[in-house]
């Protein structure tokens, strides 16, 4: 018999194989000896057993964890920096492991402007293997940094004070020379290609099959940061030169990539063999609050528009997306934002310490549900005691893979001395 060529990665996909073959040996080369598996005296239909015995294999895979952050919304990525902040203190709290990171508990980061920021900082390899940024770090560096990253007028998401010599010293001390192969798991980011008229991904996965969809990161996070009003299109191109992008803001492209990341995902095989429908994901999606002050003019400003379609394009998204989990919305996604920023009350030299005084306050409002064709509804929970519910979901999850014999996810690594990719499950826990 021919050997799978997931069989020589040597990371113990071959117990799968094992397992499957015990079952087909168990059930059809030696009988039945189970009584259960008698109906009337009579064996049930091999193929209904071999259906059943299948999907209790896929069932022991677990799911597929998928973080999701906005571009920068009302609180400029400060109310998604503090979600993360809480999120993390949690899981600490509950696992028992002061060390642990965003990054230990999702298999999938994609995020959109600001969010996309935050994404980099949180899965981007640093020393010893570990993320170079903790959330609560990752959190200080959006405050510390908000005059760099914010709008320049209260009301326009997407003007941004980014001055491209001062912003690419920053994300140049932060990142150094990484790229999209450095980071932990697949990441995901969007901008929009001024060249082609098209939304472009910047994807882990697609770096590690060629250097040129490889990029490095402080380029990333000026491409889906990067203002067209302000600075326009910034040019980038590949590792190996030979892809090149005009680029502007990611959350012209897609202010909430959820969607995006889940159809990754879906289509992703190879690093994600047991996933075939929403119902084997996890997925917590990150808003960065709405509005209360509305469009008041009878001729809204750009900039009024620019926010309004922002904000309506991320609901869509959350809507699109909780139609199709259907029954298992409750259980498999979670969304987390918040409204009631009046952005007129808050002018452009509030520090960031006001806006995340602001985000504490979102954190306690009540949670908001999409409902399948009924538009919203409020919760009796908090967001943060969601929060609090989705570490505990992702607590179980780690757990359950440290003594599963099938392996959730397969994720792509480069070998330091031949830049190849390999199959690694080391990155399933």
């Amino acid at each position: 018999m021919a050997t799978s060529p997931m069989l020589d990665t040597g990371f113990g996909v071959d117990k799968l194989t094992y397992e499957i073959f015990s079952i087909l040996e168990a059930k059809f080369l030696f009988g039945y000896d189970d009584p259960k598996l008698l109906v009337s005296g009579k064996p049930e239909n091999p193929l209904d057993t071999l259906t059943g015995d299948l999907k209790s294999l896929k069932n022991a895979a677990g799911k597929v964890r998928i973080l999701s952050i906005d571009g920068a919304g009302a609180t400029d990525g400060i109310l998604a920096a503090k979600s993360l902040a809480h999120l993390e203190a949690f899981l600490r709290r509950k696992s028992g492991n002061a060390d642990s990171r965003i990054a230990d508990y999702f298999d999938v980061a994609a995020g959109s402007g600001v969010g996309g920021i935050l994404a980099a900082l949180l899965f981007t390899r640093g020393k010893e293997g570990r993320p170079i940024f903790s959330a609560d770090e990752a959190l200080q560096f959006l405050v510390e940094n908000r005059r760099k990253l914010s709008p320049s007028s209260p009301s326009g998401i997407f003007r941004r004070l980014f001055c491209p010599s001062k912003a690419e010293k920053l994300f140049r001390r932060t990142f150094g020379e990484s790229t999209l192969k450095d980071t932990l798991k697949p990441v995901l980011i969007p901008c929009f290609d001024l060249s082609t008229r098209a939304p472009f991904l910047f994807s882990r996965a697609d770096a590690l099959e060629t250097d040129g969809y490889d990029f490095k990161m402080r380029e990333v996070c000026i491409a889906t940061s990067a203002d067209p009003s302000l600075v326009g299109a910034v040019e980038m191109k590949s590792i190996d030169q030979r892809t090149r992008i005009m680029a502007v803001d990611g959350g012209i492209a897609m202010n909430n990539p959820t969607a995006a990341a889940i159809t990754h995902v879906l289509n992703n095989k190879q690093e994600f063999p047991f996933c075939d429908g929403v119902e084997d994901l996890f997925v917590v999606s990150l808003g960065n609050g709405e509005s209360d002050s509305g469009c008041r003019n009878v001729t809204p400003s750009s900039a009024e528009f620019v926010r309004i379609a922002g904000e309506g394009a991320s609901d869509m998204v959350d809507q699109a997306v909780s139609m199709a989990f259907g029954p298992s919305r409750a259980s498999n996604y979670v969304r987390i934002q918040a409204t009631g920023f009046d952005a007129g009350k808050h002018p452009k030299s509030s520090d960031g310490k006001h806006f995340m005084g602001i985000a504490e306050k979102m954190l306690t409002q009540k949670n908001v549900e999409s409902i399948l064709f009924r538009g919203k509804k409020i919760i009796e929970n908090t967001n943060s005691e969601k929060l609090d519910w989705c570490a505990g979901e992702l607590i179980k999850e780690h757990e359950r893979r440290k003594t599963s014999l099938f392996p959730t996810v397969m994720i792509k690594q480069v070998s330091p001395r031949t830049s190849s990719a390999t199959v690694s499950t080391e990155s399933s826990c």
